[in-house]
């Protein structure tokens, strides 16, 4: 099973308008190399800078199916570049900027078995949010991988991906358990919320590198709620799957679907802070509505 589209309609004069976001279904290991491979020798042969983004099971599978020829393609391990899926928009943007002028293709595998619920879910917005980001990127081709095991379609990730990802970034996440710990917070809270939640993280084992990655991110999540959200909001915490779980929600309200996945200008106001977070978090989870802001922050414990 196949799928191709473009992420942007032609041009008035004909020519592509944005970037191809393709993707296919491989139900076997010999069947994703069969179609990576031949992908991959595709572009080789046409000179185009060939990016392999996949997990390292498949990376060394791809290198037994090309042969010497993988040496001239750039390779990252998928668990790393895009374990949290929010830290995947930045990677092709760096991609495509050093290899400027030059057609790119790019071939991942971003919903790997293994991944958690949530994980998926951020996989699915990550691929609408893909088809806004680099909609103007007529030189880039990028084609996903999907076991057929995990059950997902690509058709309904690469087909009108752009409203579906409008609908998930403004629809709150799934509601907080009844289990969890939570914390009205204003301004005067804040050292606080530092102590009760790095309490919480050591007892449950989290390193200390670990906690004060954690620490600093949730830092940056609140200070966001007091400076756009009301000025005020409620912090909930709970273990999920191995996981501690922050979840911040305000009353602001994020209009740009790509906070945190575009490195705002230093000058900017607002957005860095949801981008250290993703940097510093196992996944995180933004959604915000008319009156709503929510960050999920995941840490795994260690």
């Amino acid at each position: 099973m196949g799928v191709l589209r473009d992420s942007a309609t032609d041009s008035l004069h004909g020519a592509p308008a944005g970037f191809k976001h393709d993707g296919f279904v491989h139900a076997t290991d010999e069947e994703f190399v069969l179609r990576a491979a031949t992908f991959v020798r595709e572009g080789l042969a046409a000179g185009e800078k060939v990016v392999a983004v996949l997990p390292p099971e498949r990376l060394a599978a791809l290198r037994d199916a090309v042969g010497p020829a993988y040496d001239e393609l750039i390779v990252a391990d998928e668990t790393v570049a895009g374990g949290n899926p929010a830290r995947l928009i930045p990677y092709w943007r760096a991609v495509l900027e050093k290899h400027s002028g030059g057609p790119v293709r790019g071939l991942e595998e971003l919903a790997y078995a293994g991944r958690s619920a949530a994980e998926y879910d951020e996989v699915l917005l990550h691929e609408g949010l893909s088809d806004i980001a680099f909609a103007a990127d007529q030189s880039f081709r990028l084609c996903c991988a999907y076991d057929a095991s995990i059950g997902i379609d690509p058709t309904a990730t690469h087909s009108g991906a752009e409203a579906l990802a409008e609908k998930t970034f403004r629809t709150a996440l799934v509601d907080v358990p009844n289990r969890a710990e939570r914390w009205e917070f204003g301004p005067a809270e804040f050292g606080d919320i530092r102590k009760w939640v790095g309490g919480r993280a050591s007892s449950h084992g989290v390193s200390r590198d670990r906690l004060e990655d954690l620490s600093l991110a949730l830092h940056e999540v609140c200070t966001n709620s007091i400076r756009f959200g009301g000025g005020q909001g409620t912090l909930a915490v709970w273990i999920a799957d191995g996981t501690l779980i922050c979840d911040v929600i305000d009353r602001g309200r994020i209009d740009d679907l790509l906070v945190g996945r575009v490195l705002p200008p230093l000058d900017g106001l607002g957005g860095r802070g949801v981008w250290l977070a993703n940097q510093l978090c196992d996944l995180v989870q933004l959604r915000s509505g008319d009156d709503f802001t929510q960050v999920r922050l995941h840490t795994r414990l260690r």
